[in-house]
């Protein structure tokens, strides 16, 4: 452990590079306007073999919406002593779109270095994750250290945009490179003190409400129905959620269901017309115990009984649904181990938390495996000028390194 640790702690340079090779490549999907991960992907795939890796996979699943046809993914492993059991560190290939370069101070996809700080898009999201989890895997093979159990590094594309030709197809297409003793850590999510360790997530739904009257002249509006009273009252509304869906639990922060009327469609171009039709939207954060069907099945009662005041239609349409996978035990195996790691290197205390997003721990919570998604982050993920620390690249690397060596 010492040797690797002393290898690891020697690797500042090597961050700088991989990262600044990695962010050299833009992998962005097509429904973020570009060609998909292969060029990425490549590299990676050479770097992989230029580590002495010899268990690499290809799994590419088929899109005819980038150049090659296909959206790649890959698996290396480094053989352990038990066989039978991997640690599997789940990364992403994409990124996101850079957004108004005027807010960017420099070229997003030119890494700049200051100090222990690494400024490029992707940089943190998911680069870090991916540098030290190659860190430890080069560490291992260099020194010819056998880990206590297999070390799987699963390199996924599409995470930004639904996982759809990631991991939700290696999940679906490929489950037998799973065991059932198999644990699995995704480094996409934490906080600056390394203690946050996700193992569930709440149900998530977001709802387009349409409100339809009937436009007219403001100057005669009996001659119309102002579909803008109702909508305020049924967005004022929204609130008697919390109050219908009340259940808490201090894993999750807020420790309750969110119910919040966001984004609102334009209406109408000009002072002096009453609008006909307005739309708002609901996204709704809602704790794991409670059916999505019956809180959509609320909301379009509210929606009937506003209907029914104001002589309107009202339509409520899901846009996205995600019903919580099952949480991961806190005393899983996978959460004990990583905490334990995590308090070993970082001295601190790391505790379980769930979160109100979505992450692709979901995909493998569903199919009955246990996963957490930890790292140390400092939140500027998609973000202009996002960045990441070399420090905390290699503590991360050392992290998994214990996990892999400690019995």
């Amino acid at each position: 452990m010492d040797a690797l640790f002393s290898e690891l702690d020697r690797q500042t340079e090597a961050v700088v590079e991989l990262q600044t090779r990695l962010t050299a490549i833009p992998a962005l999907g097509p429904r973020n306007g570009g060609e998909g991960e292969k060029a990425k992907a490549d590299f990676l795939l050479g770097h992989l073999q230029s580590m002495g890796i010899r268990d690499i996979r290809e799994f590419n699943a088929p899109d005819p919406d980038v150049p090659c046809g296909y959206r790649p993914n890959i698996v290396a492993v480094v053989p352990g002593r038990n066989t039978e059991k991997t640690l599997w560190v789940i990364s992403h290939i994409d990124v996101v779109p850079p957004g108004d370069l005027g807010l960017w101070n420099s070229d997003p996809y030119v890494v700049q270095r200051d100090g222990d700080t690494l400024v490029g898009r992707g940089v943190e999201d998911n680069q870090q994750g991916m540098v030290s989890s190659l860190l430890t895997a080069k560490g291992l093979l260099d020194l010819k250290i056998t880990p206590e159990m297999n070390y799987g590094l699963i390199l996924v594309s599409d995470e930004e945009t639904g996982s759809g030709f990631g991991l939700d197809y290696i999940v679906r297409e490929h489950e037998d490179l799973f065991g059932k003793d198999d644990l699995f850590l995704v480094p996409d999510s934490g906080e600056p003190s390394s203690e946050m360790v996700e193992v569930a997530e709440k149900s998530m739904f977001w709802v387009k409400i349409t409100v339809i009257g009937k436009q007219c002249h403001a100057s005669t509006p009996d001659q119309g129905v102002n579909s803008m009273f109702p909508s305020a009252e049924f967005i004022l509304r929204i609130k008697e959620l919390e109050t219908l869906y009340p259940a808490e639990d201090a894993l999750f922060s807020p420790p309750r269901s969110t119910f919040q009327p966001t984004m609102r469609e334009a209406n109408v171009a000009n002072v002096n017309t009453m609008p006909g039709r307005d739309v708002f939207y609901v996204d709704c954060r809602v704790m794991p115990q409670y059916d999505l069907n019956d809180v959509l099945g609320t909301i379009r009662a509210i929606g009937a009984e506003v209907a029914a005041k104001y002589g309107v239609t009202v339509e409520c349409e899901p846009i996205m649904w995600e019903q919580a996978a099952p949480a991961t035990p806190a005393d899983s195996e996978i959460a004990v181990r990583t905490m334990a790691s995590v308090r070993r290197i970082y001295h601190n205390n790391p505790h379980t938390v769930g979160v109100g997003g979505g992450t692709v721990a979901a995909f493998l919570r569903r199919k009955g495996y246990d996963a957490v998604v930890w790292s140390t982050l400092n939140h500027n993920a998609h973000q202009p000028n996002e960045w990441s620390s070399i420090k905390s690249t290699i503590g991360d690397a050392k992290v998994i390194a214990d996990m892999l060596l400690t019995r």
